[in-house]
Parts: C-alpha cells; sequence; structure tokens
C-alpha cells in the first residue's frame, strides 16, 4: 500500500472523528437546555400563580408590560352592525427575575415555550372585543422566548371582531374612527401596568387593501378605567378610515341624478300625450324610491338625517315634482278649453245678437229718415275714442320685463297657460337642481374638513 492510501485513509478518520465530536456537542448543548428549563421551570422552582417583580426586583412595584403589534389585515367594516374585523399578531414583553439563567458564554440566546401555561402571564383581554378565535393550523400560532436576562416575550396570530360606533351623519362623504381597547382584567395599576413599547408600538403591512375605505392614519394611546373595584391600566390604538367615494358616486349619485333628468323629458312631451307622460312619471317616482330604499337597507336605522338621505330625499321631491306638474298642466289644459268654448259660445251670441240688430236697423231706416248732425257732441262714441288714443300716445312707455317679452314670443292663441306651464318648468326645475347641488356638496364636503377630529 502506498504513501498516498495512508494519507486518505487518515484524513477520513480525521473526518469521522470530527463529525461525531459535533454530534456530541450538539447533544450535550440541547441536554444543557434541557437542564436549563428544568432548572428554571422545574416542579417547586417556579409559581406562575405569583406575578414577577416591579422594577429592579421591587416587591411593590407593579409589574411593566411593553406592548406591540403588527396589523396583516382588515377585512371588513361592517356600516350595519358598526364593527370591522382585524387579523394581527400581538405581543408582550416583561421582565420575570425568576427566569434568569446562564448563557453558557453567549450560545444559548433564548429558551422557546409553546405552553403558555407554564410561566405567569398578563391577563389583558379586548374590552371592545364581540368574536376573536386564535389560529391553530397546522400547529397553534403562539411561542414564548425567554431570554438569559429574565426577559419574556409572548408572541401570538389572532383574529378579533371589534366594535366600531359610527357617525354616519356625512355618509357615503364621512371618516370613521374604529378603536382598539386592551385591557387589564383582574390586575390594577398597583400590581399591573401596560405600555407601549418605544419606536413603533404598531406596525401595518405595506399591502393593506379595504374594498370601500382606505387606511389612513392610526394614533396610540392610553385609556386607563377607574370602576368601584380600582383603576386598571388600558391601551388603545385609534384607525382613522376614510371611505372610499368613487363607488358611491358611480352606484349612488349618478344614477339619481339620471333618474331626476329622465324625469324632465315629460315638459318637452305633448300635452295630449297622456299615456306616457303619466307612465314616465310613475316608472321614475318607482325607481327613485326603490333605489332609496336598497341604500337604507344597508345602513342602520339612526335618529339622525345623512348626508345620503338629503341627496335621495330631494331626488325624490324633484321626481315627484315633475308629476305633479303634469297633473297641473293637465288641469289648466282642461281649464283653456273649457274657457275657449265659453269664448265660442259669447261670440257666437254676440254676433246672433249684432245680425238681429242689423236686420232691425234695416227696417227702421226704410221706415223714417233722420239727419245727421254735421257737428259731433262731446259725448259722442268716436270723439271719446280719439282721446282715449291721444292719453295712450302721451303717456310715457315703460320699462320691458324680461319674463314678459320672453313669454310675449308664444301667443296666447297658439301658447296657451298649460304650454306656459310646461316652458317655465322646462327652465325652473333644472337651475334649481343645480342650485341645490352647488349648496349640497359645497355644504357636506367643507363640514367632512371642519368635523375631522382626529
Amino acid at each position: 500500500m502506498g504513501s498516498g492510501h495512508y494519507i486518505w485513509a487518515i484524513f477520513f478518520f480525521a473526518s469521522l472523528c470530527s463529525a461525531s465530536l459535533a454530534n456530541n456537542a450538539k447533544i450535550n448543548f440541547r441536554e444543557k437546555e434541557k437542564k436549563v428549563l428544568d432548572q428554571i421551570l422545574g416542579a417547586g422552582k417556579y409559581d406562575a400563580r405569583i406575578r414577577p417583580s416591579g422594577i429592579n426586583g421591587t416587591e411593590n412595584a407593579p409589574t411593566l408590560v411593553y406592548v406591540n403589534m403588527f396589523l396583516r389585515s382588515i377585512s371588513k367594516i361592517d356600516d350595519y352592525k358598526m364593527e370591522y374585523s382585524v387579523q394581527l399578531t400581538f405581543r408582550e414583553q416583561w421582565t420575570d427575575e425568576r427566569l434568569k439563567f446562564d448563557d453558557i458564554q453567549g450560545r444559548l440566546k433564548y429558551l422557546t415555550l409553546t405552553e403558555a401555561n407554564r410561566v405567569w402571564m398578563p391577563d389583558l383581554f379586548f374590552s371592545n372585543e364581540k368574536e376573536g378565535h386564535f389560529h391553530n393550523i397546522i400547529m397553534p400560532n403562539v411561542y414564548i422566548r425567554i431570554f438569559p436576562n429574565g426577559s419574556v416575550l409572548y408572541s401570538i396570530r389572532i383574529s378579533l371582531t371589534l366594535a366600531c360606533p359610527m357617525n354616519l351623519k356625512l355618509y357615503p362623504l364621512d371618516r370613521q374612527i374604529c378603536s382598539l381597547r386592551m385591557a387589564s382584567y383582574g390586575w390594577t395599576t398597583n400590581d399591573l401596568v401596560f405600555l407601549w413599547k418605544e419606536g413603533d408600538p404598531v406596525q401595518v403591512v405595506k399591502n393593506l387593501h379595504l374594498p370601500r375605505f382606505t387606511l389612513e392614519k392610526f394614533l396610540t394611546d392610553y385609556c386607563n378605567s377607574k370602576t368601584n373595584t380600582g383603576e386598571y391600566s388600558c391601551l388603545k390604538v385609534d384607525l382613522l378610515f376614510k371611505r372610499e367615494f368613487s363607488y358611491y358616486l358611480i352606484q349612488i349619485y349618478i344614477p339619481c341624478c339620471m333618474l331626476v333628468i329622465v324625469s324632465w323629458v315629460s315638459f318637452w312631451l305633448d300635452q295630449g300625450a297622456v299615456p306616457a307622460r303619466v307612465s314616465l312619471g310613475v316608472t321614475t317616482l318607482l325607481t327613485m324610491a326603490t333605489q332609496t330604499s336598497g341604500i337604507n337597507a344597508s345602513l342602520p336605522p339612526v335618529s339622525y338625517t345623512k348626508a345620503i338621505d338629503v341627496w335621495t330625499g330631494v331626488c325624490l321631491t324633484f321626481v315627484f315634482g315633475a308629476l305633479l306638474e303634469f297633473a297641473l298642466v293637465n288641469y289648466a289644459s282642461r281649464s283653456d278649453i273649457h274657457k275657449e268654448n265659453l269664448k265660442k259660445k259669447r261670440r257666437d251670441l254676440e254676433q246672433a245678437s249684432l245680425d238681429a240688430a242689423s236686420d232691425l236697423l234695416d227696417t227702421d231706416s226704410n221706415a223714417t229718415f233722420a239727419m245727421k248732425p254735421l257737428v259731433r257732441h262731446p259725448g259722442d262714441p268716436m270723439a271719446l275714442e280719439k282721446l282715449r288714443q291721444c292719453e295712450v300716445h302721451m303717456q310715457p312707455p315703460k320699462r320691458p320685463n324680461c319674463c314678459k317679452t320672453w313669454l310675449s314670443k308664444f301667443p296666447t292663441r297658439q301658447c296657451s297657460r298649460s304650454k306656459r306651464i310646461d316652458v317655465i318648468s322646462r327652465i325652473t326645475f333644472p337651475l334649481v337642481f343645480a342650485l341645490f347641488n352647488l349648496v349640497y356638496w359645497s355644504t357636506y364636503l367643507f363640514r367632512e374638513e371642519e368635523d375631522e377630529t382626529f
């Protein structure tokens, strides 16, 4: 056997020895980790029912628990139930002097536990929670890390449905503030105090997407509460959501405007087209009422008036007004026909009277002859007529009235009162609706900025 074979044999034997030593080291290291856990959490050595000491091991000082969280998603914000659902990673950190251990010259960075009942835990709860659950797929999403200096980090992933009281006066031009409140259930501030972790206590996932809202900003604060059993530590996060208006513009505002404009088509139809005008007015009115009821079905029954109520109410009024306008036109048309018939009868009677008088004068002229005077008396009808004409010419000219001038373009015989009502409505309805839009949008858009109290 050559020298080369001896070298390869020595190298292979050295590799086996180093691998075995490394495995033994790993086994010994895990054994030491197990011994550390048995040493600090063994039977009769640690009692999870006793809370840790305060700052610097002070027995009477409260235990300080630092809280931070990571918002993973916000699945929905329900206007009707006034609640929202959120999924988050919740973390708590505190110091327990009884859990200190030797880090084996920096090799043992921390110990990991999966059973929360092995150590003392703060009794934190979410005060505005409606429903909640932990995540257990594939394993429970929870861990506890114990550091050599006795610091304990508790992390868990949870999903919550939280109450969010809303003020819907500006709906759908509103902003809503939804809170997440955390408090101690049994320990008072003399024993336990919750604090926000310094730096960045709340983190939000970058690609957070909400279908109808936008998360503008959030604010952390304290909300300690006092009851007859003592004062309890409390933390809260206020989330400011801005409602996305584009959805409501497409689904509500533009269709309502279209219905109002369609109801104005009735003003341009002939007065005799009664079935067309009635069916158009009734159809638009029923469609507008259905639209209003559908909007209210998705909102809670509140005692105050919302911005959307003002809009739908005014639009419904315009559609109803267009239907009433046709009723007025129909009544005026029948009245005009009645008056025209009376005038015709009066003219016929006057013509008959004039014919009878003419026949009578012709008969008298044949019987007698009367000389007409050459000079007319002051009471002569022709003289009075000339005097009135002179007075009319001497009167100062009146200032022209724009409305009367415009209406005078429609002769009385061709443009009756019913026709004039239609003509006026063609101008009045759009002008009033445009004025309402100006007042509505200026009022609620400015109030949206004034009412923002975040």
